[in-house]
């Protein structure tokens, strides 16, 4: 800001169409009530441009989880392309407190921008508050934590949407009848639990009348787990007619679980997976049809939303607009809520068009 008006100063009235011009950018540019204009450089002035350099830290619910690594490395690209400066950090296990002592050394290490998926919507609430404090902007993917506790969440979808998503893919293809059961992730993930109490209240619609969910069970995102949470949900309810796992490494486990025992093309299956983990099921027969969103749209997403952030060209309210490079424009929604878009249904005639 000091260098353009010094810059101006020295153009002299000699140049006086030159002047003029350039004071009337300025004036475009300036707030409502005539204030200064933002600085210039790769600050986010009147081009809304990204800071360069930014320091953005991806923090999954646990690091080697194929779904995290895909959607981190999309936070990786975009990142890239803003000329920042990317590193991904993170638990081996997706307990709830896990994440704080990475959240705490993010902080100390002065990390411009932490986009974290919280395995938990409280543990992490002190460290996060302490990282913003620091001047650090943080916005939640995939999972979130209270709303008080970050900057921005970046929705997959809406929680309404992957319950109904679920609910209507189970019930085609258990024929609109019988017990079902529900694999989850761990049993204070955030987003598992939303889609939980919304698949419940989707199930007591008139035409869901005749199916029955018996129990929900919990893989803690654990492969070995998750497999045999299955084998213990088919021995406990014999009679089961379809499973739904909405998380990743469940719905992998127990398609590789159902593959291989008396159950398969007997039990539908279905939930959240990719199509890599899950191309080999669908084509064997094991598994009709799963969604998804992209999850390496989802990190790009996120790591624009806090580039946005820290570059002060948004602050994280209701209404404002900003630019997720090749995704196009995203509007904020209510409580600081940016929704990626509709999850997409995988079967047997797209699944390889898909490599993630």
């Amino acid at each position: 800001m000091r260098g353009m008006r010094t810059r101006r100063m020295r153009l002299g009235a000699s140049v006086i169409t030159l002047s003029a011009l350039m004071l009337s950018a300025v004036a475009c540019a300036s707030d409502d009530e005539g204030g200064d204009p933002p600085a210039a450089g790769n600050s986010a002035g009147a081009s809304g441009q990204i800071k360069e350099g930014l320091s953005v830290a991806f923090l999954p619910k646990q690091v080697n989880n194929p779904y995290f690594t895909v959607s981190d490395n999309g936070g990786k690209s975009a990142v890239e392309e803003f000329k920042g400066e990317y590193k991904e950090v993170g638990p081996s296990e997706a307990s709830a407190s896990s994440q704080v002592s990475y959240i705490n050394t993010l902080t100390q290490q002065g990390s411009d921008v932490i986009v974290i998926s919280a395995n938990d919507p409280n543990a992490i609430c002190g460290a996060v508050n302490q990282a913003r404090q620091g001047g650090a902007k943080v916005v939640t993917f995939d999972s979130d934590t209270n709303k008080d506790c970050r900057d921005l969440f970046v929705n997959q979808v809406t929680a309404e949407g992957i319950a109904e998503n679920q609910v209507k893919l189970i019930s085609d293809q258990i024929g609109g009848a019988g017990k079902i059961a529900i694999l989850s992730a761990t049993a204070n993930a955030t987003n598992q639990n939303a889609w939980i109490e919304l698949m419940k209240t989707e199930l007591k619609k008139p035409e869901y009348s005749k199916i029955e969910l018996v129990t929900v069970a919990y893989g803690d995102d654990k492969d070995e787990k998750s497999f045999q949470e299955t084998q213990g949900l088919l021995s406990s309810y014999p009679d089961l007619k379809g499973i739904i796992s909405p998380t990743t490494v469940g719905v992998a486990a127990a398609a590789r679980y159902l593959s291989g025992s008396q159950y398969k093309g007997k039990v539908a299956l279905t939930g959240l997976g990719t199509p890599n983990q899950m191309r080999e099921f669908v084509k064997d027969g094991t598994v009709k049809n799963f969604a998804l969103w992209s999850p390496a749209d989802l990190g790009y997403l996120a790591a624009y939303a806090g580039a946005a952030l820290a570059s002060g060209m948004i602050t994280g309210k209701e209404g404002e607009k900003f630019t997720a490079g090749k995704l196009g424009e995203y509007t904020i929604g209510t409580d600081g809520v940016v929704v990626l878009g509709p999850p997409t249904v995988f079967d047997a005639s797209n699944i390889d068009q898909f490599n993630f």
